[in-house]
C-alpha cells in the first residue's frame, strides 16, 4: 500500500513537469493521431516509472500482471502461429507497463477532470470528419506535417451510410464516442471544460449523442441508454428511469414479435425505420452462412479453447485457425474473453477480467456509490467509472482494442480506477487521524 506521505510527494512533484505536459498532450492527439500520441505518452511513461520504480513489487495490483506475463511468454513459445504470436503480445505487455508508469498522471481528482477535457476536446476531428464525410462527401486520405498525421476518411462512411469519421470503421468511432461520451454528460451538470460555461459542453453533448446515433452502431446506442443515469447517479433514478422506460416503449414493441401485428405497425409509425430495422435484423432472411455470424464465430471460438485449454493457440491464433476450419476469412471472435482464451488459455483469460472487475467493483465501493458522492469532484469521477462500463460492455460483442487508440483509451480508464482507489483509501485515512 502507498502512505499518504507518498501520495503527497508525488501530487506535488507531477504538478507541473515534462511528463504531465506530455501526457495531456498525448491524450488530446490520441484519436488523431496516434504515432504522435504515442511518443508523448511515452515520455510521460519513463518520466512517471522513474519518480516511482521503487514502488513496483509494493503494488499488489501488479501481480497478476506479472503472472499474466509470465504465460502470455510461455504460450508464444509453446504456439506453433510463430511471429505472429509474438507481435500479439504488443496489445498487451506494454500497457501492462502502463498501468503502473501513468498512474501519477491520474492520481487526483483534478487531474483526472483534466484528463477527461483533453479527451472531450480531442475528439472534434472525430465529429467533424465524421459528419464531413456523411454530410459533404469528404473524402481522405488528407495528410498533415508531410505525412506525419494521415486520416483515411471514406465518403460517407465505412460501411457506406455508417459513420466513421477518421477511423477506419464505423464500430471502432461508436467504441471511441461512447468511450468519451460520459464525459460531455459530466461537464454539462457540473461544468469544466474551458471554464463554467454549459453552452460548449452541451452542444459538445449533442454532437457526441448525434455521431454515436449515426455509427449505426447497436453498442452505441445502448451506451447512450446506459451511461443516462449512470452519471446523474442514483438520485435521479427515480424520475430518470421511468421516463427512459417510456421513451423505449415504442421501440420495444416495433421490434419484438410478440405484440400485435396492428399495435407494432402503429409503433413502428412512430420509430424511425432505420432503428426498428437494426435492432430487428434477426427476423429479416440472412443471407450469411452460420459461421459467418457472431454466434457461429462463438461456436468455432469454444471449439478452439476446448482443443488446448490452459496456454492457449498464441496471440492473433483466432485470424489464421478460423478462415482453415470455415473457409471465411475473419480477425477475431467478437469477444475479448473468448478470444483470450482462444489465443493465451483459460487462465489468462480468467486473471484479467477478475483484474478488470476488481478495478470496477472497488472503485464503485470506494468512491461511486458511498457517502463520498457529496464531492464536488464526484461527478467526474462517475463518468469516468461509467465511461469503462461501457468499453467493458462493447467487449462482449466486439474487440475494438485492436485499434490501438481505442486499447490506450480502456487502459488510460482503468488507471484512473486505480486512482480513485487510492483516493478513497487516502480519504479513509486522514479520517482516522
Amino acid at each position: 500500500m502507498i502512505h499518504n506521505a507518498y501520495l503527497l510527494n508525488l501530487k506535488n512533484n507531477f504538478s507541473d513537469n515534462i511528463g504531465w505536459r506530455c501526457f495531456q498532450l498525448g491524450v488530446f492527439c490520441l484519436p488523431s493521431s496516434a504515432l504522435i500520441s504515442y511518443l508523448l505518452l511515452l515520455v510521460a511513461l519513463i518520466d512517471g516509472s522513474f519518480k516511482r520504480r521503487e514502488l513496483y513489487l509494493r503494488e499488489y495490483w501488479n501481480y497478476p500482471l506479472v503472472f499474466i506475463t509470465c504465460l502470455m511468454i510461455i504460450g508464444c513459445i509453446r504456439s506453433h502461429i510463430g511471429w505472429l504470436a509474438w507481435l500479439g503480445l504488443f496489445n498487451w505487455l506494454p500497457f501492462f507497463w502502463c498501468f503502473w508508469g501513468l498512474q501519477p498522471y491520474l492520481l487526483t481528482p483534478e487531474r483526472r477532470k483534466k484528463c477527461a477535457s483533453w479527451l472531450v476536446l480531442g475528439s472534434f476531428p472525430v465529429l467533424i470528419t465524421g459528419f464531413g464525410q456523411l454530410w459533404l462527401g469528404w473524402e481522405g486520405p488528407w495528410q498533415i506535417f508531410d505525412g506525419l498525421i494521415i486520416w483515411f476518411i471514406s465518403p460517407g462512411g465505412e460501411p457506406l451510410g455508417r459513420l466513421s469519421g477518421l477511423f477506419d470503421y464505423a464500430n471502432i468511432a461508436a467504441a471511441w464516442l461512447s468511450g468519451v461520451w460520459p464525459f460531455c454528460l459530466a461537464s454539462v451538470l457540473h461544468p469544466f471544460i474551458l471554464g463554467r460555461n454549459r453552452l460548449l459542453p452541451f452542444a459538445l453533448l449533442i454532437a457526441f449523442v448525434s455521431a454515436m446515433i449515426l455509427t449505426d452502431s447497436r453498442n452505441a446506442w445502448g451506451a447512450i441508454f446506459l451511461g443516462l443515469p449512470l452519471v446523474f447517479g442514483s438520485a435521479s433514478w427515480s424520475w430518470l428511469i421511468p421516463l427512459m422506460l417510456i421513451c423505449l416503449f415504442p421501440v420495444i414493441i416495433a421490434v419484438l414479435p410478440v405484440f400485435d401485428f396492428g399495435i407494432q405497425q402503429f409503433a413502428r409509425s412512430f420509430v424511425p425505420e432505420s432503428i426498428w430495422m437494426r435492432l430487428n435484423d434477426m427476423q429479416f432472411v440472412d443471407t450469411r452462412p452460420f459461421e459467418a455470424t457472431r454466434i457461429g464465430q462463438w461456436k468455432i471460438g469454444l471449439n478452439l479453447i476446448f482443443e488446448k485449454p490452459w496456454l492457449g493457440w498464441g496471440a492473433a491464433a483466432f485470424s489464421i485457425l478460423y478462415p482453415l476450419r470455415t473457409g471465411l476469412s475473419h480477425g477475431h471472435s467478437h469477444n475479448l474473453p473468448l478470444e483470450l482464451a482462444i489465443s493465451h488459455g483459460l487462465i489468462v483469460s480468467l486473471l484479467i477480467n477478475i483484474f478488470v472487475f476488481s478495478l470496477l467493483f472497488m472503485s464503485s465501493f470506494y468512491r461511486i456509490f458511498n457517502n463520498l458522492n457529496l464531492q464536488k469532484n464526484i461527478v467526474v469521477d462517475r463518468a469516468w467509472w461509467t465511461s469503462t462500463l461501457i468499453l467493458i460492455c462493447f467487449y462482449a460483442t466486439d474487440i475494438p482494442l485492436f485499434d490501438s487508440r481505442i486499447n490506450i483509451l480502456g487502459w488510460i480508464l482503468l488507471i484512473g480506477l486505480r486512482c480513485m482507489i487510492y483516493n478513497a483509501k487516502s480519504y479513509d485515512s486522514s479520517l482516522k487521524i
